[in-house]
């Protein structure tokens, strides 16, 4: 539980600074971006929500010419899609790589990482995996050949997807590859059109409808921990913030994460009322 008072306001109170948060264009992303807003308004900040941006380059590109202050992003995509660095296992490893070389390259610092880890995985229903008795991504791999998988169309391809998954885990070929719209994935793994669906640690659906994610035991997802990524300038003129912010981090579990995801898309709440609601159950905004 963290204090939502006690905290002294006048010196960001009389700041005509406004802090720029911005987000990608996705229900985690604008969870995020909008606890991170919440936050800062009740240590006195003002803030202007500039969510919904778009994917990682438009995100990136705003940070690095100033048109936000701040985003939300992942360790794993930090390392392979900004800084092009190969892939690695190890979770405090991904963040010390990307916290240097953001500092190196961009002059942006990356604070405390969140536990929540949203990398890829791959989901069964509860039924289908004890049916055929899958439990880790070796199993899948053991019987892929008579499976059919569901998800995006880039995942078939891309070298952080099926292809490197046969690379470590194979070599294995599927039955088939149902390519989907991303947001069909779990439709069609629940209407059995699939054995197999790729899914994202910290979807919704995998607690809504008590999914099995396969347990990665050959460790070839990099991880995807969620952390702040500030302007330098911005944390020079207002260094409280960092402290603000990496207070947020430690409630963020993957767990904690599926549940408020769930909330915006089998629940069809705002995203702003779930970041609310859940910063006030924490005791970090009054209610």
């Amino acid at each position: 539980m963290l204090p939502a008072c006690g905290s002294d306001r006048s010196t960001n109170e009389t700041t005509e600074t406004t802090i720029r948060i911005g987000s990608k264009d996705f229900i985690e992303q604008l969870i995020l971006g909008e606890m991170y807003a919440l936050a800062l308004e009740e240590e006195g900040f003002k803030v202007d929500r500039v969510l919904n941006l778009g994917g990682t380059p438009v995100a990136q590109a705003a940070l690095r010419a100033g048109d936000i202050d701040l985003y939300p992003e992942y360790t794993g995509t930090g390392l392979l899609t900004v800084l092009k660095l190969p892939s690695d296992s190890d979770p405090q490893g991904v963040y010390t790589s990307v916290k240097e070389g953001y500092k190196r390259q961009f002059n942006l610092v990356w604070l405390d990482p969140a536990p929540l880890n949203n990398t890829n995985a791959l989901a069964m229903t509860r039924s289908r995996a004890q049916e055929l008795g899958i439990t880790t991504l070796s199993d899948f791999a053991a019987q892929a050949q008579t499976l059919t998988l569901i998800g995006a169309p880039e995942f078939e391809v891309r070298e952080d997807g099926l292809p490197g998954l046969q690379q470590v885990y194979g070599p294995f070929s599927l039955g088939s590859y149902k390519a989907v719209d991303s947001g069909l994935r779990y439709q069609g793994l629940l209407a059995g059109d699939g054995d197999v669906a790729v899914a994202y640690t910290t979807d919704g659906e995998i607690s809504a409808f008590d999914l099995v994610l396969l347990e990665d035991d050959r460790q070839f997802f990099p991880p995807y921990q969620v952390a702040p990524v500030v302007r330098q300038d911005t944390l020079d003129a207002h260094p409280t913030l960092a402290d603000t912010l990496n207070r947020l981090s430690p409630l963020l579990t993957t767990a904690v994460m599926q549940d408020l995801n769930n909330a915006v898309s089998g629940q069809q709440q705002e995203p702003a009322a779930v970041a609310r609601s859940f910063l006030v159950q924490q005791g970090v905004i009054p209610e």
